[in-house]
């Protein structure tokens, strides 16, 4: 994707059978080529009439939507953090099989929710509090790893916390293939987390902290 706007839709790291069983293909060309898709549309068509918007990054669009006004605020919030979540969310997921996060990002998992499997606890139960849509996050806040939530398409951005990690709890992400189990959802969705992924954008999260 380009960094600036024009922004354009970035293929998935894997295809669209990747994930199976615990995502099917489906699932996820409906999710990839119709939801994300729209939501990069959306964005560009809200900063089409307004060129000093073009020149801003997809992270400074969205860290700065408050300072703009209504209706542009909310046009940029949810379509910049729409393009922002899914790509995050793909980007998350490498094809089944359920590992451990290596290194630095382990230990440090460790520390700050006293073991791996409390991180997971902690990270389902979050899920399934959230009420509506939205997304479950782990972040770096300041120096520690945590678990936050957000509705519809806001990011953990506008709290100054640097997004690791996160699952869309959007019903269109799961519904075609786990109806209302959104627990079973979860649950798969574990064995799918690229920690590789995850480290990286960790180290780089710490390096800046």
């Amino acid at each position: 994707m380009n960094e600036t706007y024009p922004f354009t839709i970035s293929p998935l790291p894997y295809s669209y059978y990747a994930l199976e069983p615990f995502l099917d293909h489906e699932v996820l060309v409906f999710h990839h080529q119709e939801h994300y898709a729209a939501y990069v549309k959306g964005l560009n068509a809200t900063l089409k009439p307004h060129p000093k918007l073009q020149k801003m990054t997809m992270e400074s669009l969205i860290q700065n939507a408050h300072t703009l006004p209504e209706p542009l605020q909310t046009q940029v919030i949810r379509n910049a953090g729409g393009v922002y979540n899914h790509q995050l969310y793909f980007d998350s997921m490498n094809s089944p099989s359920f590992s451990l996060p290596k290194d630095s990002l382990f230990k440090k998992l460790t520390e700050d929710f006293s073991s791996f499997d409390n991180f997971l606890n902690k990270f389902l139960e979050q899920c399934m509090a959230l009420f509506g849509s939205g997304y479950v996050w782990l972040v770096l806040n300041q120096n520690t790893l945590d678990i936050t939530s957000t509705p519809n398409q806001d990011t953990p951005l506008t709290r100054q916390q640097k997004p690791l990690l996160c699952i869309d709890l959007w019903e269109h992400a799961y519904y075609l293939q786990y109806q209302n189990r959104r627990s079973d959802y979860i649950n798969n969705w574990f064995s799918l987390i690229n920690w590789e992924h995850v480290l990286k954008l960790y180290v780089s999260a710490e390096k800046k902290s």
